[in-house]
C-alpha cells in the first residue's frame, strides 16, 4: 500500500502571455522597446521613492470595494459566487478580487493592464487567471481601429497570440487614435524629482550636523614664535588627536591667536516647509485622494472634507466602470465553458467612506489638541 500518492499535474492550459527566456537575443535588445519600458520603470521608481504616491494608489485599489455577480438563475448565481471566491490567480492568489486588485494596480500605475483567462484542460470552465506584464506583450491594431490584437514580444516582429478571446486588456483614458493608456501618475515625475532633491539636501545637511567639520585658523603675530609653520603643524596634530579621542573629554590648549569655527555654521538654512507643501498639493490633486486620508494635516473644514469625499467617490465610480467589462468577460467565458449562456450583472457595493472620514477626523482632532497643548506649555 502506497503511503504517498503521486500528485496530479494542474489541470489547466498553459499561460501564453508570459514570455520565455530568449537565449538568441542580442545584448542591446532593450533598444527595441526602450521608450515604453523606460516609462514603466520610471513609474515603478516613482511609487518606491515617494511613499505618498504609493499610499494613494493602494488606497484607491482598496476603496474600489467589492461586488456581487447576479444572473436570472439562482443556481448560476451560486456557481458564480463559488467561482469568484475560489478561482486560482497566478501562483499564489485565490479569488477574482485578487486578480482585479493587481489588474487595477497596473492600470493606475502604467495606464495599461493585461491579463489572461486560463481554461481547464477539458474546457469545463475557467481554471485560473493570470496577470500579465506589459513588458512581455505589445498592443497592435487589428483589421480595424476598433480591433485590438495582443502580440508577444520576441526577436524581430511580434507574434500575435492565438487565443485573443481569452485575453483581457484595459487602457486608462486612452488618447484619441492611439492604443496607449494614460497613467494616473503622468505629470508627477517632474514635481516628484524636485521633492526628492529637497529631501536629499535635507539628508545631507543632517549628515553634516552629525559629522561636524571644523576650521582651525592660526594667525601668527609679528615678533612671536620663530617658526610659525612648525607651530601650525603642532596645532593641527593636537587638534586631530582631540577629534580622534572618543574615550572621554580631551582638552585642547594653545597659545596665540587661534580661531576655531564650525564649517557651515554661518550659512542660513533654506525654508523647505512651504515648497514641500506646494509640491504635495500638486501630487494630491493629481491622485484624487483627500489629503486627510494620507495623513496630511492641512487646514480643512468639515464641509470641504465632505466635498473631497464626493470627488473621490466619483473617481472610484469611474474605475469601477473600467473593471466591469473585464469582470463580465471573465464570468461569461466561465459560464459558456460550462454550457450556460446567460447575461452576467455586476452589482457593486455602495461606496461608504464614513469609517475612513471618521478615523481621519479623529486623528486631525488629536493633532490639533496636541498643538494647543504645546502652545500652552510654551506660554507657561
Amino acid at each position: 500500500m502506497k503511503l504517498f500518492s503521486k500528485k496530479n499535474k494542474p489541470q489547466y492550459a498553459a499561460v501564453q502571455t508570459a514570455s520565455g527566456k530568449n537565449q538568441y537575443s542580442h545584448p542591446f535588445s532593450c533598444l527595441d522597446r526602450y521608450k515604453a519600458v523606460a516609462e514603466r520603470e520610471m513609474y515603478k521608481s516613482l511609487r518606491e521613492a515617494v511613499p505618498v504616491i504609493d499610499a494613494a494608489l493602494s488606497k484607491i485599489v482598496r476603496l474600489v470595494g467589492d461586488f456581487k455577480l447576479t444572473t436570472d438563475n439562482p443556481k448560476t448565481d451560486a456557481l458564480l459566487k463559488d467561482f469568484k471566491a475560489n478561482v486560482k490567480v497566478g501562483a499564489t492568489g485565490l479569488g477574482l478580487n485578487s486578480y482585479l486588485d493587481t489588474y487595477l494596480n497596473d492600470l493606475l500605475t502604467f495606464g495599461e493592464a493585461v491579463g489572461e483567462i486560463i481554461p481547464s484542460r477539458d474546457f469545463s470552465g475557467v481554471e485560473a487567471l493570470y496577470n500579465g506584464s506589459m513588458d512581455d506583450v505589445e498592443l497592435k491594431e487589428g483589421s480595424s481601429p476598433l480591433d485590438i490584437r495582443v502580440c508577444l514580444k520576441g526577436i524581430g516582429e511580434e507574434k500575435e497570440l492565438p487565443f485573443q478571446e481569452l485575453i483581457t486588456v484595459s487602457l486608462l483614458s486612452p488618447e484619441s487614435g492611439k492604443l496607449q493608456g494614460t497613467p494616473l501618475l503622468r505629470g508627477l515625475p517632474f514635481v516628484s524629482s524636485v521633492l526628492l532633491k529637497i529631501f536629499g539636501s535635507i539628508g545631507k545637511n543632517f549628515d553634516r550636523i552629525g559629522n561636524i567639520r571644523y576650521a582651525v585658523t592660526y594667525k601668527p603675530q609679528e615678533g612671536g614664535f620663530a617658526n610659525p609653520e612648525e607651530r601650525a603643524k603642532l596645532i593641527a596634530n593636537e587638534w586631530s588627536k582631540a577629534m580622534r579621542d572618543t574615550s572621554g573629554v580631551y582638552d585642547f590648549v594653545c597659545v596665540g591667536d587661534v580661531d576655531i569655527k564650525v564649517i557651515g555654521a554661518d550659512n542660513q538654512e533654506l525654508e523647505c516647509e512651504v515648497p514641500i507643501k506646494h509640491i504635495l498639493e500638486q501630487i494630491v490633486s493629481k491622485l484624487c485622494i483627500p489629503p486627510f486620508l494620507l495623513g496630511l494635516s492641512w487646514s480643512s473644514t468639515e464641509r470641504m472634507s465632505s466635498v473631497q469625499a464626493d470627488v473621490l467617490t466619483s473617481e472610484l465610480e469611474y474605475f469601477r466602470s473600467v473593471l466591469t467589462p473585464i469582470i463580465k468577460k471573465i464570468c461569461s467565458v466561465h459560464l459558456r465553458l460550462k454550457g450556460i449562456n446567460t447575461a452576467v450583472n455586476v452589482e457593486w457595493d455602495n461606496i461608504t467612506l464614513m469609517d475612513e472620514v471618521e478615523l481621519a477626523n479623529s486623528r486631525l482632532i488629536n493633532a490639533k489638541a496636541e498643538k494647543v497643548e504645546k502652545e500652552m506649555e510654551e506660554k507657561a
